[in-house]
């Protein structure tokens, strides 16, 4: 068993939210018991996660994607909205959301979980926004062909991948990531001479204008990018407190 606080306090001195300028809170969003017997964890705070969790028990749930953006502004307890807060308030459950925390976390994050199951070496911190860095960059261990690597990517996400392919074609080597829907931040692995960049979402004039740049982009979807930083939480917290934990 782990109370409340310690969950709290551990995830926050791990993640280091006050570092970040978010779009929304980190950390205990919900309250709910004190003691957590069991932590569930997904990538986002929605009526199905939720509702796993209420079936499967769960003290907590801890999430990449809360409730709580500023973009929503002011929401009442209806609809759709009502019907992801009012469950976990009626069988206390405490939500956790990290947002950029475990994005750009150069252990634990998003990015850096996906550049390991890429196989990719020298990975350090990348893209500094806001005084804190976004996702990581790195190198393979040899160069492979942007075709060849496409198709790595997919599997390594079990997702289809889109990729604005420069007309040189070339081979990939040095990659930056940022997970989830960081569209325009192509141009942060452009500037640091990389071969590539990695994140969920592709717009359209961003696919035209990384392609004319000469750097080749891949969008692996956004939930499916980020399913990394929350499974690693998982197995940390596991292995740290002994309690129950379901993905």
């Amino acid at each position: 068993m782990i109370t409340r606080d310690e969950l709290e306090n551990f995830l926050n001195d791990l993640l280091e939210p006050e570092r970040y300028q978010d779009y929304g809170p980190n950390g205990l969003q919900v309250e709910g018991s004190e003691e957590i017997k069991k932590v569930a964890f997904a990538v986002s705070a929605t009526k199905d996660s939720i509702q796993a969790s209420i079936s499967a028990k769960a003290d907590a749930l801890v999430v990449h994607h809360g409730l709580f953006w500023r973009f929503h502004g002011t929401r009442t307890l209806t609809g759709p909205f009502g019907k992801r807060v009012l469950p976990l308030v009626r069988n206390e459950i405490n939500l956790f959301g990290y947002h950029l925390p475990l994005d750009g976390h150069i252990q634990y994050g998003n990015a850096a979980g996906l550049a390991h199951s890429l196989g990719m070496e020298n990975i350090e911190p990348f893209a500094l926004e806001k005084g804190s860095y976004l996702g990581v960059k790195g190198d393979l261990p040899d160069s492979i062909a942007s075709q060849e690597f496409s198709k790595k990517l997919e599997s390594t996400l079990n997702h289809n991948v889109l990729h604005a392919c420069p007309e040189s074609n070339g081979t990939i080597q040095s990659i930056g990531i940022i997970t989830g829907g960081a569209n325009s931040k192509w141009t942060a692995a452009l500037a640091d001479g990389l071969d590539a960049y990695i994140t969920g979402e592709m717009s359209e004039h961003d696919w035209n204008e990384a392609r004319e740049s000469e750097i080749h982009m891949f969008a692996g979807g956004h939930h499916a990018t980020e399913v990394f930083g929350v499974k690693n939480l998982q197995t940390l917290i596991q292995e740290k407190f002994e309690v129950e934990t379901i993905y």
